[in-house]
């Protein structure tokens, strides 16, 4: 397996990026992160698919990890990430591709395939969603399911604005712990990831935490718009997950002959949870699109 990183140029903001696999086979997996705002590193297992022969692209978002921050925090938006997607696509001589959406990266694959689904081969999501109100409504759902004192912990710290508060940290972490991943030991990068999370882009985008979405997604619903992505779809999640089973099955739903695969024993993050049988999904739905 050849691998290597660096940075590309993209819309004036310099990108990092990693490569795992061998080049210029046209069987390109683009991965995209979540947050908004977090980095490439909890994505690493997808590069298990290599084996494959499948090369696997990851990189940091605008003002995410070791991409550079832009200057305007206007420019932090799900259009301008679309379209960065797509000149770093057309930069790195990718072709056609294969886009993975891990979370809100799976909300910008949709957003992608709604206005690119020409240079797509496919797209996979995991744990992503189509409509930021209905997955906030989910999550309402899912945080009345904590512990009564947990419960009151939280709500009582956001109606103060106290976000950053040691005790309602906690409390938020029970609510991780549940529906973010369940594995009782965290892996390194998954931890990298969060801590390294950029709070500009974060508060921006998202807000001060996964189930507290008042940034500037938190209207965005392409749910009626669906139907117009027609490449072959696999729509995976975890049966505990923060972008609950229903938020995965509107988009199955949406996309004509699509996949939908939910991870009995995960919560959003499968592809450490169930890690084997998560990618070894993901490799059969890859070889069959190839094998059209």
């Amino acid at each position: 397996m050849s691998s290597g990183d660096g940075f590309v140029n993209v819309q004036g903001n310099d990108f990092y990026y990693r490569l795992f696999g061998e080049e210029n086979r046209g069987r390109n997996v683009v991965c995209l992160h979540g947050g908004p705002g977090a980095t490439h590193e909890y994505l690493l297992p997808m590069a298990d698919i290599v084996q494959r022969g499948y090369m696997v692209i990851l990189y940091d978002q605008l003002g995410c990890g070791k991409s550079q921050l832009p200057a305007n925090p206007a420019l932090l938006t799900i259009e301008r990430a679309v379209e960065d997607l797509e000149v770093f696509r057309k930069k790195m001589k990718l072709g056609r591709i294969h886009l993975f959406g891990s979370s809100y990266g799976g909300l910008l694959a949709i957003a992608y395939a709604l206005k690119y689904q020409r240079n797509l081969k496919s797209m996979i999501t995991a744990g992503g969603l189509a409509s930021v109100p209905l997955t906030t409504s989910e999550m309402e759902r899912l945080k009345r399911g904590l512990p009564a004192k947990v419960q009151k912990t939280i709500n009582d710290f956001e109606a103060l604005g106290k976000y950053t508060d040691p005790e309602y940290l906690r409390a938020v972490d029970v609510f991780y712990r549940k529906h973010l991943c369940r594995l009782e030991t965290w892996p390194a990068e998954l931890k990298h990831s969060l801590e390294g999370t950029s709070a500009t882009v974060y508060g921006t985008m998202n807000g001060p935490n996964e189930f507290t979405i008042i940034g500037n997604i938190r209207y965005w619903d392409v749910s009626r718009r669906l139907n117009e992505i027609r490449v072959p779809a696999l729509v995976t999640g975890g049966r505990h997950d923060e972008v609950t089973p229903k938020v995965a099955r509107q988009i199955h739903n949406g996309i004509s002959g699509s996949k939908l695969v939910i991870f009995s024993s995960s919560s959003h993050l499968p592809m450490w949870e169930e890690r084997t049988k998560y990618m070894r999904t993901v490799s059969r739905f890859l070889d069959e699109v190839e094998n059209m």
